[in-house]
């Protein structure tokens, strides 16, 4: 073979291993590419002098880089004007039945990913049986598929299918399925959400008796159906919010919020308000 010709095919089979590894640094940097990274050292907690909230922002899945830091924002804010305390960490070691017992109630912010130890697995659903409060938002129920049944099946109550991408972010309209709730009574009827991306699941949780707080006028933004990217669209009810007891325990589940500035609206922010004083259980109803 000619030398210029084994000159051109290496160039070109550098080329080629360049761009794969290109391509898959920046699958694995957004989450694409699921990683099994697991905590077992926990974290060293300081004295609390209030009622202390955690904040768990681990991802192993899809990264959500621009809403997380938002979002962890917002939430802080939120427990600070409460008069509680904070505690925001990607250590998922500090799911143990000695740290839990510590909090009054945890927030699920955008995890992704099979997050959890056995054992980590396992302390979290006994404190949440036992009386624990758990929030979680968006990306904390919006992977394809779960590893612990538990966490799909019983905790958020239904498994994500899919969200819009005929464009993928899109205005729509939010309506309370009882206005009447406290909970919701504050939100316009209905609520323009804009340029949002918008979860779909296989069932609709009301059906195992999870009270339904916020559903999707799916008239009111363009759902393309099941495709090869998944399903964006739900047979008569799409709940997009809602929430249960689990044993003692309370346990809420908002899919809204990819964009960061969702987290910034009022509205949202009083929801959120609202649940944390929900899924805290000390506060009256909600």
């Amino acid at each position: 073979m000619k030398t210029w010709l084994k000159r051109i095919l290496l160039s070109l089979m550098v080329l080629v291993v360049g761009a794969v590894g290109y391509g898959y640094y920046q699958l694995k940097s957004v989450g694409l590419i699921p990683r099994k990274d697991y905590d077992t050292v926990a974290p060293v907690l300081p004295e609390f002098k209030k009622p202390a909230v955690l904040v768990f922002t681990k991802t192993n899945g899809f990264i959500h880089k621009d809403a997380i830091p938002v979002a962890k924002q917002v939430f802080k804010s939120l427990i600070e004007q409460q008069g509680w305390q904070a505690y925001l960490t990607d250590n998922a070691a500090v799911h143990s039945p000695e740290l839990l017992k510590r909090f009054d109630f945890i927030i699920w912010n955008n995890v992704s990913g099979d997050v959890l130890t056995a054992e980590q697995r396992t302390a979290m659903k006994t404190w949440i049986e036992n009386g624990g409060g758990w929030l979680g938002v968006h990306a904390s129920g919006g992977d394809f598929s779960y590893d612990w049944e538990w966490y799909v099946q019983t905790l958020i109550g239904a498994q994500f299918i899919g969200h819009t991408m005929d464009p993928q972010f899109q205005n729509a309209d939010v309506i309370a399925a009882d206005p009447s709730l406290l909970i919701t009574a504050h939100l316009p009827k209905p609520w323009r959400v804009k340029q949002e991306e918008w979860y779909a699941f296989d069932q609709n949780v009301r059906d195992k008796g999870y009270e339904v707080l916020l559903t999707l006028d799916e008239y009111s933004y363009h759902t393309a159906g099941e495709t090869w990217l998944g399903n964006d669209s739900m047979p008569g009810e799409h709940p997009i919010a809602w929430r249960h007891t689990v044993g003692k325990g309370r346990v809420f589940y908002s899919a809204i919020g990819h964009q960061p500035a969702t987290y910034e609206y009022l509205e949202y922010q009083a929801f959120l308000r609202k649940a944390m004083h929900w899924v805290r259980g000390r506060d009256g109803d909600q």
